[in-house]
């Protein structure tokens, strides 16, 4: 089975088949991240964790943030996966990797990724805790705002 460069899913995240996927040429550097769900945020002790996304719309927006990264930097290879649905403590609700002749731009490219996620991707985050859970906001920039663009490119390159 063919693994997409970008994903919205329920199943849980393969890091070594993006990597896989990626690194198809043999380059000389692949950098990945993985967002894992913690036990703790704001002083409170987290039970596990829910996303919701409009999948259509979230594909578009990864696929677009790969677009970019390829665009800045051209040598680069991106893909990345988000998890949707409950996930427990230390599961990956994210997962980049960027492979690359040079680290620089492979470090760059996948850390322009995650901050364009946060950005721009329309994927819902629920925290369940001890006495409550509460939506926390996610990505609100408009997607052709290239203030944020240019904000996620600065701290990529930083």
């Amino acid at each position: 089975m063919s693994v997409p460069q970008v994903a919205v899913t329920s199943e849980r995240l393969d890091s070594e088949a993006l990597v896989a996927l990626v690194n198809a040429n043999g380059d000389g550097a692949v950098v990945t991240f993985a967002g894992l769900v913690r036990d703790h945020n704001q002083g409170r002790q987290v039970q596990f964790l829910e996303y919701e996304a409009y999948e259509p719309l979230a594909t578009r927006a990864l696929q677009r943030i790969v677009d970019e990264a390829h665009e800045l930097w051209p040598g680069a290879r991106v893909a990345v996966h988000h998890r949707l649905g409950r996930l427990e403590i230390g599961e990956a609700s994210i997962v980049i990797a960027a492979a690359s002749a040079h680290r620089a731009d492979a470090f760059a490219a996948c850390r322009y990724t995650i901050e364009r996620v946060k950005q721009i991707v329309p994927i819902w985050k629920r925290e369940h805790f001890d006495g409550g859970d509460i939506w926390l906001e996610g990505a609100t920039a408009d997607p052709d705002d290239e203030a944020a663009r240019e904000k996620a490119y600065r701290t990529a390159c930083a």
